[in-house]
């Protein structure tokens, strides 16, 4: 096990493409850190400057305290598992596992220990003797798993490993890696576009985009203070609402105001916005930060806006409502599930404003209640 440093990483192709920007990131012992972010934003191509397969061209990588940036990829002392499991067709489950650890040239007594105490771990002990075409996805994927584990590396790199599961199987194997981190505690890095994966798997959560790293943080931290619109928009499902207006004195408060309704902000966010008052700003609410009015113990408290129900997805326990007004054709609230609510009524919904964000015009516009610290974490702002 060994922490991992990237410092000042850099990786541009031909034709001055920058696929990866001066990336800073300290992934201590043990962590299990998830890199996510959309298509092409230089998640995968990190991990594999990582893992030595793709050339950096500028910065370092450290790995338990050594610079690896010369260091061949088979003498890293990491494993890697691929979206496409990369088994040996002709090879039985047991030869799959055993392979890397047969080219190192362990004695056979030592492969058979090691083999069998990952089978033992991945519930593969009764399909040594199966070739993979004889496999479920799911069993495939923990055959690969084994062939990382039999390694007993430094550090585990997973490139989208559970993108060709079905749904269902994802979840289960999204638990199944969280109890093999526990139980083994080896430093893991992740990369997945999914924005769920990461936030269920991860000790940290690294949001990239364009080779850029947006922010760095726990799961919870990445969710509830976005350090910009991006990293807001991008982590959290159903998304969250972004509503476009202006900041102007009510009296003595601060006031939000977009023509559908006028949102009164807290003694803290005025005081972190008050030198944008008078000035264009977008408004940031989680959709289970919406509720209809009629949910409320307490009517009448302000931060209401009128809107029209178009579209309702029942959820069970919650449902999903698609909203508009007139200045805002997309919203979505997620609230307690309701047999008198029907599309095409009109409804009052309420705006919880300290679970709300005010970002500055633009798609990576700062939010203004939270900063960056030296590491990439937000902060709130006092």
């Amino acid at each position: 096990m060994a922490d991992v440093i990237l410092h000042n990483l850099m990786k541009v192709y031909p034709g001055g493409v920058v696929a990866v920007n001066d990336a800073n990131l300290h992934i201590r012992d043990g962590q299990f850190v998830v890199l996510v972010g959309p298509s092409g934003c230089g998640k995968s191509t990190t991990l594999r400057m990582v893992a030595g397969l793709e050339e950096i061209t500028g910065g370092t990588i450290s790995i338990g305290g050594n610079v690896v940036n010369e260091v061949q990829p088979k003498d890293r002392d990491i494993a890697m598992v691929f979206q496409d499991y990369a088994l040996y067709p002709h090879m039985d489950v047991y030869r799959n596992m055993a392979f890397g650890l047969k080219l190192r040239k362990y004695s056979r007594t030592e492969i058979e220990q090691r083999v069998s105490n990952a089978a033992k771990v991945l519930g593969l002990e009764n399909l040594l003797l199966r070739k993979p075409k004889e496999l479920s996805g799911g069993q495939r994927q923990r055959v690969a798993l084994g062939r990382a584990i039999v390694r007993q590396p430094k550090v585990f790199l997973f490139d989208e490993p559970l993108s060709n599961l079905d749904a269902k199987l994802r979840v289960e194997m999204r638990a199944e890696l969280k109890r093999l981190h526990r139980q083994l505690s080896t430093t893991t890095i992740y990369v997945t576009h999914d924005q769920e994966e990461a936030m269920t798997l991860g000790d940290v959560v690294v949001v990239m985009k364009d080779g850029l790293i947006q922010q760095i943080g726990s799961p919870l931290d990445v969710y509830w203070t976005p350090v910009n619109r991006f990293v807001a928009g991008f982590v959290g499902m159903p998304p969250m609402n972004f509503l476009n207006g202006k900041l102007s004195f009510q009296g003595s408060n601060v006031v939000f105001e977009d023509g559908s309704a006028t949102i009164t902000l807290s003694d803290r966010q005025a005081d972190a916005v008050k030198n944008w008052v008078g000035k264009e700003v977008v408004f940031g609410v989680r959709p289970e930060a919406i509720s209809l009015v009629s949910e409320r113990r307490f009517m009448g408290t302000g931060n209401e806006m009128s809107v029209t129900i178009n579209v309702i997805e029942p959820l069970g326990e919650k449902m999903d409502m698609y909203l508009s007004t007139k200045e805002h054709p997309h919203m979505i609230a997620r609230v307690d599930a309701q047999r008198d609510i029907k599309d095409g009524q009109t409804a009052t919904v309420y705006l919880d404003v300290d679970r709300c964000h005010i970002f500055e015009p633009g798609d990576l516009g700062a939010n203004l209640l939270v900063q960056k610290d030296a590491a990439g974490a937000a902060v709130v702002k006092a």
